[in-house]
């Protein structure tokens, strides 16, 4: 029997943009998993500013990801009391999927900050590090990170110059964001007067 190829996608997607989007759909083809967990933020304890309620990030996940039955939205950690940490929510999830070959998707940004992770030396190894960067650049660690044996792979991804606090910027302006998040995202933004100044 093959062994699962399961990955892990977290953020606070405040939120989800096209962006994510596309990397999400490059992990997918690209390491071949069965199936991609979005895991939206609980309690995220190196953001300074308040998220927005974990049930609009999440029915925006939903409208963004509704087209792909092998993304899955996971709710583990805004149900989660207390700070949320990926080396938790790891440890959980191979205690779930103990037979799977987990991939944890990150940008090359969070990479370079790895080293400030809760408990990073222990959660490096229970997965595969999918790391998306410029295509063509290897992931680059920080040093303390690099001198820890891990395993990485590099995600092809095209440069997209786009975050979730410039699009709340722009709707706090009262200007467009078509283009930057899905179509059925920006109507229910619209819908529910998220991130308005």
């Amino acid at each position: 029997m093959n062994e699962r190829r399961l990955g892990v996608f977290g953020g606070s997607f405040d939120p989800v943009h096209v962006a994510h989007v596309a990397l999400a759909r490059v992990a997918l083809h690209t390491l071949k998993l069965d199936t991609l967990h979005w895991m939206p933020t609980g309690d995220a304890w190196q953001k300074r500013r308040t998220l927005t309620e974990a049930a609009h990030r999440v029915a925006m996940l939903e409208l963004a990801t509704r087209d792909q039955p092998r993304f899955h939205i996971d709710e583990r950690e805004i149900r989660r009391n207390g700070p949320t940490y990926t080396l938790d929510t790891m440890q959980a999830l191979r205690a779930a999927h103990p037979a799977a070959r987990w991939f944890i998707v990150i940008g090359q940004d969070q990479y370079a900050r790895l080293h400030t992770w809760h408990r990073w030396r222990e959660l490096l190894p229970l997965a595969t590090w999918a790391v998306a960067g410029r295509a063509g650049d290897e992931p680059r660690a920080p040093a303390e990170v690099a001198a820890v044996p891990h395993d990485v792979q590099p995600l092809p991804l095209p440069p997209i110059a786009l975050s979730a606090t410039d699009i709340r910027a722009r709707i706090a302006r009262g200007e467009g964001i078509d283009g930057l998040v899905p179509p059925a995202v920006a109507a229910y933004i619209e819908r529910n007067h998220l991130y308005r100044s």
